[in-house]
């Protein structure tokens, strides 16, 4: 149940960060930016979260790291297109 939480808590977050706007290109490129570094972040936490639920013994430890690259790897697709 908790881990449910912290993944809750992390998409709510990120999906206020997003929220921002402003006509000035530079502070654009930043919010750009920032997105694109909580895309990033924010998908490796919930892979992770997700790997750990798989597997036992060493196996969950590989769970876990396939769960932080394929989640870094979708947030980073999904934030920075």
């Amino acid at each position: 149940m908790n881990k449910r939480r912290t993944a809750a808590l992390v998409s709510s977050v990120l999906l206020l960060a997003s929220c921002q706007s402003s006509s000035d290109p530079q502070v654009q490129a930043r919010e750009h930016e920032f997105g694109c570094m909580a895309g990033t972040v924010g998908g490796a936490i919930i892979g992770g979260l997700v790997g750990s639920t798989i597997g036992a013994g060493s196996g969950n430890v590989l769970a876990v790291g396939a769960g932080i690259g394929a989640g870094g790897y979708v947030g980073n697709r999904l934030a920075c297109s």
